[in-house]
């Protein structure tokens, strides 16, 4: 019988694109002999964690498979992608690529651009809704908080002075997991007591400063092992000249920022470890792995963040799901043994 390889997830934001998120996990949960410790995530990554911890309370490995497609079905996603006719007529069916170009140059996807730079979700006045709301408030959050399953980090950023918040335990409330996902684009901020602080806090997407946050990982009872499943792309070879193209690089830039602070904050302590400079006693060993599709992912941009298709949405949980396996067949044996990320070139 194999050994059961235990790490912890980092789950990065990225709207509608954590449907990639959503295939990774799928495979994961697959696989009996991993035990995820911990869940650390950002926006549609403080979703998926939620979805993955409420089904696992609830009905283990396969109940947090239900719970992730059911949240997904409420995003938009669907078994069927309505395109099978195309296949009949022998049409060629659009890919992402296209499908992501078709949202993006859309009426809808230019006036919603237009809208973020002229106005704000304020000038709705009573008329504002959070779309989310409806979706996140029907999770079990007596199963989100239990003590059952892997621990779940959530983080967001406090509007006040900019730094990140993370919630855990019984914390993890609707308006947190919301206040993790607030675009301040397109959503009001979420406003709540928070106790830690003993005021009143308004609270923007956690991707501003941590998407993921990795440090709630590193406490000593988890494995050393943290798998961040990537939704933003590190890297472009084409430099962008059109307006969208430039925004969209901002965005991707903007949302790696704090990711890539960590693990350089990582690199460094872990050098200093292999050079006996410090202790595992004084610090601990941690072992970085990745999971991307950075291929899919340029296909892709800011808009289709915001607007879920659900031929994207059931492309890219393949794509997860592809990227999972193919992740698992190379490096299971690495894991609770080795980073299979190189930090040093990385950042060389």
């Amino acid at each position: 019988m194999a050994q059961k390889k235990r790490i912890n997830l980092a789950l990065q934001g990225g709207g509608a694109h954590g449907a990639f998120t959503w295939g990774v996990l799928d495979r994961l949960l697959e696989d009996e002999d991993l035990e995820i410790a911990g869940i650390s995530g950002t926006s549609a990554g403080a979703m998926n964690g939620a979805a993955l911890k409420a089904g696992w309370a609830k009905g283990g490995r396969d109940g947090a498979r239900e719970e992730l497609n059911w949240f997904w079905s409420q995003m938009g996603a669907v078994e069927e992608q309505g395109f099978w006719p195309w296949f009949m007529a022998g049409i060629p069916v659009p890919g992402t690529r296209e499908i992501g170009m078709a949202v993006e140059y859309s009426i809808a996807g230019q006036v919603a651009d237009m809208l973020s730079l002229m106005s704000t979700p304020y000038a709705l006045g009573p008329f504002y809704r959070n779309p989310l709301r409806p979706v996140v408030e029907r999770f079990d959050f007596d199963a989100v908080c239990a003590g059952e399953g892997p621990e779940l980090y959530i983080s967001a950023t406090k509007v006040r002075d900019g730094k990140i918040r993370v919630f855990e335990g019984p914390e993890v409330t609707a308006d947190a997991i919301l206040a993790s996902a607030c675009l301040p684009t397109v959503f009001t901020a979420i406003e709540f007591h928070d106790p830690r602080s003993d005021r009143m806090e308004a609270f923007w997407d956690g991707g501003y400063s941590g998407n993921p946050a990795l440090f709630p990982l590193f406490k000593a009872h988890l494995p050393g092992d943290v798998l961040i499943v990537a939704l933003n792309p590190l890297e472009r070879d084409e430099l962008p000249m059109l307006p969208n193209q430039i925004q969209n690089r901002i965005n991707e830039i903007s949302f790696n920022s704090s990711l890539l602070r960590e693990l350089r904050a990582v690199d460094f302590v872990q050098r200093l470890l292999s050079e006996g400079k410090v202790s595992t006693a004084e610090k601990k060993e941690v072992l970085v792995h990745l999971i991307a599709e950075d291929s899919v992912m340029q296909d892709l941009s800011m808009v289709t963040k915001m607007f879920p298709n659900s031929y994207v949405l059931t492309s890219l949980k393949a794509a997860g799901r592809a990227a999972a396996d193919r992740f698992l067949g190379e490096n299971r044996d690495a894991l609770n043994e080795r980073s299979t990320v190189n930090l040093q070139e990385m950042f060389g």
